[in-house]
């Protein structure tokens, strides 16, 4: 095994722990939301002028299937269809307090409990890791554009 897949092999097992982590604290939370709802609400708040088509589109869904999420979320209290004032035939879909709560709760327990793991860690290595996911972080957004990726062409106007 190559040195790239060893540290491959630990960036899965630890995002695997990462995520158990993040799930812990996600089923502490009551009301407790599915990951699914939870993700529309995520889409909606990061940006507020979701429709029900953009929705479907972040979500990779047909509309019907997003809507039926929207459903389960308005009758929960969590989310409300209005009107787009610039456009009737369209709905927007908007977070209620209690959801922007609820999000806001789900943030700090995750910080708290990733804090909690990371007390665990002696200094130097939480201060070795900060540096390795902002390398991590930069190599993957370059990764992400066309020019970046292997084997890409580069257009020319």
């Amino acid at each position: 095994m190559d040195h790239a897949t060893e540290v491959a092999a630990a960036v899965e097992s630890s995002a695997e722990s990462l995520v158990a982590v993040l799930e812990r604290a996600r089923l502490a939370q009551q009301p407790t939301v599915p990951p699914a709802q939870l993700r529309v609400l995520t889409i909606i708040a990061d940006n507020r002028h979701t429709n029900m088509s953009r929705l479907a589109e972040a979500l990779d869904v047909v509309p019907s299937s997003a809507s039926r999420l929207c459903d389960r979320l308005e009758a929960t209290g969590l989310l409300r269809r209005v009107a787009d004032p610039r456009d009737r035939r369209e709905v927007r879909l908007l977070l209620t307090s209690a959801a922007r709560r609820l999000l806001t709760d789900l943030r700090e327990r995750r910080q708290a409990a990733l804090a909690e793991v990371l007390q665990r860690m002696p200094a130097a290595a939480r201060e070795d890791l900060l540096s390795a996911l902002r390398a991590f972080e930069t190599a993957a957004a370059e990764t992400s554009r066309p020019e970046e990726r292997p084997g890409a062409t580069r257009q020319t106007a």
